[in-house]
């Protein structure tokens, strides 16, 4: 069995205003990073738009066509002081949230084992009525319910380790009980979620909040403490908010990680899925603005998808 890489051209064309550092260079890094040899065998599959019926599962739909109708003609429309719409992201946030639904359709049908989503707009930080943090929809939350109700999956788990807290992942699983949201994250920092204390509804809330300069350590402990609890959980699907601004050289953050912590914590959580969920991981694009470290961060994590998969 093999991995996929889903995405979609459509990604590139969501324009953000000049210095933002949720840029399209983000996503051709990425791709160019997964162009080389060594990525040969990925199978490669380009992402299905996502339905407005489909990302009602995660969003109202009032929504969902309020932000689709903020859409510009021209220029720019600010959402908030850090999120903004251009002509093409209402298309790009469709396939975003689409490239995650056909990447589980995927491992469903047996195509594969596991799946990357190189993918923008990121999605964590969307509730479920607030765009915000250059996020408009919730594409790991869309993939988790449509793997529910089209899938028959029951019991989902999502694990984010991008250094910002993912809100809106946690804001739209706090209340299902078969959901699991774990996050470790540096805090404080934006968007002030996240405090070890917030777990739910059903206790299927799991927070690690790390101390600037915390490093490989106590990120690797953070880690294994994570799956201990998703042994307990045993979740059907495992699915990675895979942010990686965490690295050293990003600029928004200070978790002072690099390429080998991602593989490393990549590598960890597809041992376990292996044997809890059929291999079953899906990963979707979140954060990283230091474009060479990105690149270098995704093509370690997308190293270790394949090597479990091999």
């Amino acid at each position: 069995m093999t991995t996929a890489l889903v995405t979609h051209a459509a990604c590139l064309k969501h324009l953000t205003p000049e210095g933002h550092p949720e840029c399209v260079a983000r996503l051709e890094h990425v791709l160019e990073a997964l162009s080389l040899k060594k990525f040969d065998r990925l199978d490669r599959k380009e992402a299905t738009i996502a339905q407005i019926g489909e990302v009602m599962l995660a969003h109202p739909g009032s929504y969902v066509q309020n932000i689709l109708n903020k859409v510009p003609q021209t220029g720019f429309a600010a959402i908030d002081d850090d999120s903004f719409l251009s002509p093409g992201s209402g298309d790009a946030a469709l396939y975003a949230a689409g490239a995650v639904i056909t990447a589980i359709d995927a491992i469903m049908a047996g195509d594969v084992d596991n799946a990357f989503c190189a993918i923008r707009p990121p999605g964590h930080h969307a509730e479920p009525n607030k765009a915000m943090g250059f996020c408009f929809f919730n594409n790991i939350a869309v993939g988790a319910h449509h793997a529910r109700m089209v899938h028959g999956l029951n019991r989902i788990a999502v694990v984010d380790f991008d250094v910002h807290h993912g809100n809106g992942t946690q804001a739209i699983f706090e209340a299902e009980s078969t959901l699991f949201y774990a996050s470790s994250h540096q805090f404080p920092l934006y968007p002030g979620t996240g405090h070890p204390s917030e777990r739910g509804m059903n206790n299927n809330i799991v927070n690690i909040g790390l101390p600037p300069a915390s490093g490989s350590g106590l990120f690797r402990d953070a880690i294994h403490r994570i799956i201990d609890q998703l042994q307990r959980f045993q979740p059907e699907m495992l699915m990675i908010s895979a942010g990686f601004d965490g690295h050293r050289k990003d600029p928004l953050a200070g978790l002072l990680l690099d390429e080998e912590d991602f593989h490393w914590a990549t590598m960890q959580l597809a041992i376990f899925a292996k044997d809890a969920c059929h291999h079953r991981v899906v990963s979707a694009l979140e954060g990283g603005y230091e474009l060479e470290a990105l690149a270098a961060s995704t093509a370690a994590h997308v190293e270790a998808l394949m090597d479990a998969a091999a």
